[in-house]
């Protein structure tokens, strides 16, 4: 026997046909003598119904009462699967955040998870009733209802996972697992059987979009074995796990892409002490993230050439900060470049195994891909390209380094 948390998102419980078939999954976890835990995100759709409601009614909305709003959704959803296992002959009940509680700082939109009380939770657990809890929510300080913020559910589902010391975090989605690549473009992209957190961390902030960030980052810290399934089939999914619990691993474990990019230049910036935290510091209070960065100097050492990413989605707010800072800093001109893409290759192998990049960059060259921005950390290379050749690069770089189904 083992306690386990499932969480189920919103494509998985988009309408009542498929809450029941939700319900047939956890009946089978308790079949087996599992303790279960469910974290549900609101139906499909709802989340985004309810927040165009609040703009509607007003568009200079209360931040409290727009969490007020949106949390109704998993709270909908954890009723409805409460009654479907009931119906089952299992018995369960629906959890809010404030019945736990589920503490987070007061952070309306995008709060942070404090703590998470689970002495009832924990006790119905141990007698055998599962418990359906709303994701994506809390409790602020001040008693009002909060919410997570984007990959809100999967968060909430670790943390819950951490707090109840279970043995597996099981995140059901509409993909039966992590793959070497994305396989709509990729066609020989494999599903991975094990992945480590820091693999699975470094894909899902580059682009990969099976788990959030922030949810896979919460796992590693409390060591949370989590896995990634199917509800719509019965496959085996995709462990990420510690790098204890992998024998040994290949170069490169995976290849994310982010089309979510624009590249800008400052031109002839004043090479001196302070310029750069400038600019980058009035992006910060601007929250504007920035991404890669690479400095040109010139040969007289005088000027350089600053080039760096955002989100494509900030490239309108973003130059304007910059333009601002023309007389402060001095640089001849701002270039923005909507038209690039995030290509980065993966894995913990690299560490010991040399020879990454050489094979990155003579087969983008190979195929006439020009490289603008390159980006390095421990497991990961990252390199700028047009976005014309996203998917030529990426069906290239999977093949290069093996990774074809067939391999």
């Amino acid at each position: 026997m083992a306690r386990i948390v499932l969480k189920f998102g919103g494509t998985s419980v988009a309408d009542i046909e498929r809450i029941r078939t939700v319900a047939r999954i956890v009946q089978r976890e308790v079949a087996d003598g599992h303790e279960v835990a469910v974290v549900v995100s609101a139906m499909a759709g709802v989340t985004n119904q309810l927040a165009s409601w609040t703009t509607e009614i007003s568009r200079m909305h209360d931040a409290r009462e727009y969490d007020a709003v949106v949390t109704s959704g998993e709270q909908v959803t954890s009723g409805l699967l409460a009654l479907a296992l009931q119906d089952f002959g299992i018995e369960a009940r629906s959890w809010l955040a404030w019945q736990l509680p589920f503490r987070t700082d007061g952070v309306h939109g995008n709060a942070r998870i404090d703590a998470i009380a689970t002495d009832g939770i924990g006790e119905r657990l141990t007698r055998g009733q599962v418990a359906v809890v709303a994701g994506f929510q809390g409790l602020g300080p001040d008693n009002r209802l909060t919410t997570l913020g984007r990959g809100g559910s999967d968060t909430s589902a670790v943390a819950l996972a951490a707090a109840l010391a279970a043995d597996r975090c099981d995140i059901y989605t509409d993909v039966d697992g992590v793959y070497t690549c994305d396989p709509r473009i990729v066609t020989g992209a494999r599903k991975i059987d094990r992945i480590t957190y820091e693999e699975m961390l470094e894909l899902a902030s580059q682009g990969a979009r099976v788990l959030h960030p922030r949810s896979v980052a919460l796992a590693m810290r409390y060591a949370v074995r989590l896995q990634v399934l199917s509800s719509f089939s019965s496959a085996p999914g995709t462990l990420v796990v510690g790098e204890e619990e992998i024998m040994e691993q290949q170069s490169v474990t995976g290849i994310a892409y982010s089309p979510d990019e624009a590249k800008i230049t400052l031109r002839a910036v004043r090479d001196r002490p302070g310029v750069a935290g400038t600019i980058f510091g009035a992006l910060a209070d601007a929250a504007i993230n920035v991404d890669m960065i690479v400095q040109n100097v010139s040969e007289d050492g005088e000027t350089t050439d600053l080039t760096f990413t955002v989100s494509r989605s900030d490239l309108d707010r973003a130059v304007p900060v910059l333009k601002r800072l023309t007389d402060e800093i001095g640089f001849t001109d701002v270039l923005a470049d909507a038209s690039v893409a995030k290509i980065s290759v993966v894995g913990v192998g690299m560490r010991s195994q040399p020879g990454v990049a050489k094979i990155m960059f003579q087969t983008l060259a190979d195929r006439g891909i020009n490289i603008e921005v390159i980006s390095t950390s421990e497991i990961k290379v990252s390199v700028l390209i047009a976005d014309d050749y996203t998917e030529l690069a990426l069906r290239a770089l999977h093949t290069a380094y093996g990774l074809d189904m067939a391999s």
